[in-house]
Formats: C-alpha cells, sequence, structure tokens
C-alpha cells in the first residue's frame, strides 16, 4: 500500500487530484451564482456539476498515464522523474493549487459576509416575544378582546428601549400552542416570553402576565392584575413597566402610552376597534366589510380617535387593492385617503397612519415617490414592526433594486421569523431575480405558516412553469384557494399543456369573470402566449384603471420578456416607472 501511494506521489496523481477538487468546486460556485443572471436555465448548472463530477476519475486517470513536462504532455514511461524538469514540473502544478484553494478560500469568507450580513441577529438578552394571552372568559365571542390585547401590549412593549419585540404574525403562531417555551425561543429567536390569560367580567378584567426564560422555561416574574375595565390602558403600561425593570432596560419618552387609547377614553370605541382588528386578521372580502363597520362604529363614539382612523385606512385600501375595480376602487382608494389624512393630521407621529398613506400613493395614485417618503417615515418612527419594511421593499423593487428589496425583506423577517407573508414576498423577488429553487424554498415555508394562504400555490405555478415542470404547476393552479388566483394560474398553464382549445377556454374565462380587477394578470398570461399586441393592450386597460400590478411591471414574470421592445418603456413612461436595463 505504501508502494501504491508512492507511485501515486511520483505520478502527481495527488497533486492533479487537489488541484482539480478546488477548480471544480470553483467552477460549480461560478456557474450557480452567474448563470442565473443571464437567464441561463438551472439544467445548465446541473449540467456542470455532472460534467465536472463525471471529469474527476477522468482525470486521475490521465494524471497516471501522462506527464506534464516543458516539453509538452508525455507518457510517464517516457519522463526521466530524476531530472531537474520533473520536479520543476510538480512544484508549478503546486502553485496553481495554492491558487486555486486562494480563491476558494476568498469566495467562502464572500459568501460567508453577505449571509451574515443578512441573517438575523443572535439571541440577544432583550429580546421578547408576547404569546396570545389564552381567553378565560367562558365566552369564545370574547376571543377579539384577548387577541386585541395581546396585539396591544407587542405594540406598548416595542417602546422599550432597546428591546426587540418579535411582530404579531410570528407570535401569534403559537395561539393555544403546548409547545415547551425553549422551542419556541428558538423558533422566534428570542431570549424571553410573555404569555398569560385574560378573564373578561362585566366592568371588571383580570390579567394574568408571566415573564419567562425562554432558554430554560423558568419564570421571571409573575404577576395578576385585577382592575376595572375603564383601566385596562393603565394595565398595559403597567406590563411595560414591569417588563423594562425585570430587563433592565429603559422605558421611553411615551411611558408605554397605547395608540388604541381614544381621545375621549371611550371603551366602546376601543372594543369596536379590537373587534375591526380581529376581523382584518381574518382577511377575505366580507371581513373587510366587518372591519371597516366596526373602525365606523368607533369612529362614531370617538371622531378623534386617531389609531380608528389608520386601521380604517388600511382596510380600506387593502379592499380597493384586492377586491374592487373600476369606480369602486377608485371610490375606496379616496376614502382610504381620507381617513390616513385625518389620522396624521390628531396624530403626525402614527407609523400606521404613515403606512396607509403610502399605500394609497402606490396602489391609488402610482405615485412611487410619495409612497417611499411615507413608508420611510414609518420605518424612522416605528424602526422594529415588519409592516414598513415590508412595504418599503416593493416600491424598492418597483424601481428595478431587487437586491436591496431582498435585504428589506430579511430584516423584516428578523422581526416577524415566522411571518408567511414575508416569506412569500421574499419569494417574488427570488423569482424576479431567476433564484427559483432559492423562491419554492421561500414559498414553501410559506405554504407552511399559512396552508390556505391566498396566492401560495398561484406563485408556485408560476415557479413550477420557469422551471419546466408543467404538470405540476398545472396540479398548483389546481390548489389555489382563492378564485381569482385560481383562474389566472390555470390560464397561464393551459398555454403549455399543448391543447390550444382549453388554453384559449381559461384565458377567455379570466377575461370574462375578472376582466375588471385583473388586466394586469390578464396581461401576464397573453406575455406567456407570445402576443404582444394583446399584452400591450391588456397592460394600457391595467394602467387605465389603476391596477396595483402595474406598479410592479419591472419585476413582474413574463412580461419582462419584452423590455426589448420600444412599447415596454414608453408603457414605463407612461405610468412613472424607472425605465427598465436592457439586456
Amino acid at each position: 500500500m505504501q508502494g501504491f501511494i508512492g507511485e501515486l506521489k511520483r505520478r502527481n496523481v495527488l497533486r492533479v487530484a487537489a488541484f482539480y477538487a478546488g477548480a471544480g468546486w470553483l467552477l460549480v460556485q461560478i456557474a450557480t451564482q452567474v448563470f442565473p443572471f443571464f437567464d441561463i436555465s438551472n439544467g445548465a448548472v446541473r449540467s456542470v456539476v455532472l460534467v465536472v463530477l463525471c471529469g474527476f476519475p477522468c482525470a486521475l486517470a490521465l494524471a497516471w498515464v501522462y506527464e506534464l513536462t516543458p516539453e509538452g504532455i508525455k507518457r510517464d514511461r517516457d519522463v526521466d522523474h530524476s531530472a531537474p524538469a520533473a520536479v520543476r514540473a510538480g512544484r508549478k502544478l503546486d502553485r496553481w493549487i495554492i491558487v486555486v484553494l486562494a480563491l476558494a478560500v476568498l469566495l467562502l469568507l464572500a459568501r460567508t459576509f453577505m449571509s451574515s450580513r443578512d441573517a438575523p441577529a443572535a439571541i440577544a438578552g432583550k429580546s421578547i416575544a408576547v404569546l396570545p394571552l389564552v381567553n378565560e372568559s367562558g365566552d369564545p365571542a370574547n376571543e377579539y378582546f384577548s387577541d386585541g390585547l395581546s396585539e396591544e401590549l407587542i405594540s406598548v412593549l416595542g417602546q422599550l428601549h432597546p428591546l426587540r419585540v418579535i411582530g404579531r404574525a410570528s407570535s401569534f403562531q403559537f395561539k393555544d400552542s403546548r409547545e415547551d417555551p425553549k422551542d419556541i425561543g428558538q423558533k422566534l429567536n428570542v431570549a424571553t416570553l410573555l404569555e398569560g390569560s385574560v378573564r373578561r367580567d362585566a366592568n371588571r378584567v383580570r390579567i394574568v402576565a408571566e415573564l419567562v426564560n425562554a432558554a430554560d422555561g423558568t419564570q421571571l416574574w409573575s404577576r395578576i392584575y385585577d382592575r376595572e375595565l375603564q383601566d385596562i390602558f393603565a394595565v398595559q403600561s403597567e406590563i411595560a413597566q414591569d417588563v423594562a425593570a425585570t430587563l433592565k432596560i429603559t422605558l421611553l419618552g411615551s411611558e408605554g402610552r397605547s395608540a388604541a387609547r381614544p381621545s375621549n377614553q371611550s371603551l366602546d370605541a376601543y372594543n369596536a376597534l379590537l373587534q375591526g382588528n380581529f376581523y382584518v386578521d381574518r382577511s377575505g372580502e366580507n371581513e373587510l366589510h366587518r372591519a371597516i363597520a366596526f373602525y365606523q362604529d368607533a369612529l362614531r363614539l370617538d371622531a378623534n380617535y386617531a389609531l380608528a382612523h389608520a386601521r380604517l385606512a388600511l382596510a380600506w385600501e387593502q379592499l380597493a387593492r384586492q377586491d374592487l375595480g373600476g369606480a369602486d376602487a377608485y371610490a375606496a382608494f379616496a376614502k382610504a385617503r381620507a381617513e390616513a389624512t385625518q389620522a396624521l393630521s390628531l396624530d403626525a407621529s402614527l407609523a400606521e397612519a404613515h403606512v396607509a398613506l403610502g399605500y394609497v400613493h402606490l396602489s391609488g395614485d402610482f405615485d412611487l415617490a410619495s409612497a417611499e417618503t411615507e413608508f420611510r417615515r414609518a420605518m424612522e418612527l416605528a424602526p422594529e414592526t415588519s409592516a414598513p419594511k415590508n412595504a418599503l421593499a416593493v416600491i424598492v423593487a418597483d424601481r428595478g433594486h431587487i437586491d436591496e428589496a431582498l435585504s428589506l425583506v430579511r430584516q423584516s423577517l428578523a422581526l416577524d421569523p415566522l411571518g408567511a407573508r414575508g416569506f412569500f414576498r421574499l419569494a417574488e423577488f427570488q423569482i424576479a431575480l431567476r433564484h427559483f429553487d432559492e423562491a419554492e424554498q421561500s414559498l414553501r415555508r410559506a405554504m407552511e405558516l399559512q396552508p390556505r394562504g391566498s396566492q401560495n400555490h398561484a406563485l408556485l405555478a408560476v415557479i413550477e412553469i420557469e422551471l419546466g415542470r408543467i404538470d405540476a404547476a398545472a396540479a398548483d393552479a389546481d390548489s389555489e384557494p382563492d378564485e381569482f388566483w385560481r383562474a389566472h394560474a390555470t390560464a397561464l398553464t393551459r398555454q403549455l399543456l399543448g391543447d390550444p382549445q382549453k388554453a384559449d377556454a381559461a384565458l377567455n374565462a379570466l377575461i370574462e369573470r375578472f376582466a375588471i380587477v385583473g388586466p394586469f394578470q390578464i396581461a401576464t398570461v397573453y406575455a406567456l402566449r407570445k402576443d404582444t399586441d394583446k399584452m400591450f393592450e391588456w397592460l394600457d386597460r391595467a394602467y387605465a384603471i389603476r391596477d396595483p400590478g402595474v406598479n410592479g411591471l419591472l419585476w413582474a414574470p413574463f412580461l419582462n420578456n419584452y423590455r426589448k421592445d420600444p412599447r415596454f418603456a414608453a408603457f414605463c413612461r407612461k405610468a412613472g416607472l424607472p425605465l427598465p436595463p436592457i439586456d
């Protein structure tokens, strides 16, 4: 065996193996990072990997039989290994091995730096998640109250500096959960958990709060707050102060003031606000209408209730963007604008009002600059909340800066690590960069967190189409729970299944049912059909009715294949979008 190893060394087989392994690894890394930017398919990347793997034994066999000499390549038996030239050839291979290994180390360091830059912060001692308080009133109808109080505690604790507070979407993943505190802490990347229960009885409320060390489940403190219902806002402030004292952190000047406190201290107005929040979180057009009714009730009870104006603005904007079209959408956007403006006139420091007005500028006005101003102001006012970061990410992407948008979404996920919408947004931007494998992972994570989430399966169908998995795409389209997105995904996939009649029927069905609310999506189907005249016709219709999808033209799937068409740049100018780079 020693003789065989010695022969491998003499023939430079081990040197060739080291050089080939390093160079092959570098080649694979370059292919996986560079090919997507040139729209080269993943199949080409897989081919590179296979060629590198198959070439390894061939390289070793050639190294055994042949030798590199100053006179060229010769058979090993014809080379005098005792000659100085043979030694120089071996040293030359050593230098090449050093160069390849140095390049590999540099690439690894660069990748480590880039991944750590956007990675969530390590678990810090001053971090907390508010788990949903358990409703112990005995009446399920009071669940909105316990959920609302949990949300307000998240908001109030967010005023503690420098406490990092996990957002609602992630914390509420553990509603009614029996998971171990250590597991929850690891999943949410926090050091402490606030949990407890609420019992509401007529005009009294009892809150049991417990602060837990997530690392070992030990109790840091526990307290019972037994108060009159009218003292609910004072209780929230007391809990915040107790948390601050326990974690040895300072309270900001607002001293834990809840933005949900009505201006006239009306408990009925506060109660209506919480009920509105409850229905917004359930999503759907009918639920949004119910939420709007409760927010309007809150404002009838307190016309100066800034947060109720802001939440009403967000509900009207969401309804206009997701469920309405034409004149109805215009009217809803106008109501959203009026409510957001009123909220800011009452409280200019209310981050949610700036977010609401930003979305009106974005979706209703196609005014990216004004929307960006509002979202950035919201980030300044509420740096430890995820919503402004997600909103700003959309603006940045609409301007064509997808890498920056990805960074913002990752920052939001650090604050809301189990937020399904964050992973969905991440997948959208990864698709825009043609990182389809990463996009699929992000989207499947979103689907784990929200299995019946709207648009998840439709976006997965887009990924499957891009990867050439048409049958899988059709199955995903059929699994989409939302009617509009199911019709859109079905129309897309039917164009590629080889049956023109079914393709036309699916497209016509989409147009017949959703021409008013979905002209932008209809344009994407025509883009996939390579019918550019119809594509631009429907883009014009989308712009005419202020379809929010138009803002995302620069990163929308399929449409970007036509950037070189002069009509694409002309449409961007009309819609106020940046001119796209031409590859």
